[in-house]
């Protein structure tokens, strides 16, 4: 892994850390915090201990100053086989509304990752499936372990898609693409994901996991205000036109030429060392 300079000082996250079951989090290094579904018997599927766990471990990062990068990944061999649809079996004679209900709190709970301000990258170690997938995709990065296996195969299951994959899949691979998963339910291959635009990266061998989070190193080592503010511009998709594009960019760009780490990236580039951003 790269050396980095010291970012923000270490510390805890503010207040105590709620207790996390079927998840896991640690911080690898500074700046970085690692989320790890841990549900391996399950491989790793959404049981509603973890999905209470999410939102608190949400919560706690959303509330940490010192956070700059978050990486999710899961445990075992699964990245995520998706939500636990076996109560909806159980319940043939349930109304719409009552599923309805049930289902709209379990989405939104776990994109509540894309209101961070900060970086985010799912290491789909394996099989990301259904709504597992869907997590992936609302994170800002994905790379993929050599072997994983990514779909949508919800009309496979006699069910429509769910957790905003109808609108994340276009936004990461384009209609067309989002067409042939979405319809077709396939499953494809980490080689193939990366051919489609799914998957930025494919690793092979053991070291996935600490490649992925050198690259979150190397994020959080960049000045924060710049990254918060890039994360915004490019947000669903990006801007409308070229023009809000200009015009986005003529705010931000002064907002971070202002700032002491625009100062310090100049210096350290002039003095060729690592630069120390502070985020101010």
């Amino acid at each position: 892994m790269s050396e980095h300079p010291p970012g923000p000082l270490p510390g805890p996250l503010p207040g105590p850390l709620p207790d996390l079951v079927h998840l896991r989090l640690e911080r690898p290094s500074e700046g970085v915090v690692l989320l790890t579904l841990d549900n391996p018997d399950m491989r790793n599927a959404m049981s509603d201990e973890m999905t209470s766990s999410w939102v608190a471990a949400i919560d706690a990062l959303a509330a940490d100053p010192t956070v700059r990068a978050v990486v999710v990944t899961g445990e075992g061999s699964a990245f995520c086989s998706g939500g636990n649809t076996s109560w909806i079996a159980s319940e043939p004679d349930a109304s719409v509304d009552h599923l309805r209900a049930r289902m709209m709190p379990f989405y939104r709970a776990w994109l509540s990752i894309r209101r961070l301000e900060v970086p985010t990258i799912a290491a789909v170690n394996g099989h990301a499936i259904g709504a597992g997938l869907c997590l992936a995709l609302a994170c800002d990065i994905r790379y993929a372990a050599s072997g994983a296996k990514l779909g949508l195969p919800f009309n496979k299951l006699g069910m429509h898609a769910g957790m905003a994959g109808t609108y994340l899949l276009p936004n990461v691979v384009g209609p067309a693409h989002a067409r042939d998963l979405l319809l077709t339910g396939r499953v494809v291959d980490a080689d193939e994901a990366l051919r489609l635009g799914l998957v930025s990266r494919v690793v092979a061998g053991d070291g996935f996991l600490d490649d992925v989070l050198a690259t979150a190193a190397d994020i959080a080592a960049t000045a924060p205000i710049a990254a918060r503010l890039t994360k915004i511009a490019l947000a669903d998709g990006g801007h409308a036109d070229f023009e809000s594009a200009l015009q986005w960019e003529a705010l931000a760009q002064p907002m971070t030429l202002a700032t002491a780490d625009l100062q310090e990236g100049i210096a350290a580039a002039r003095e060729k060392r690592a630069p120390q951003f502070r985020g101010r």
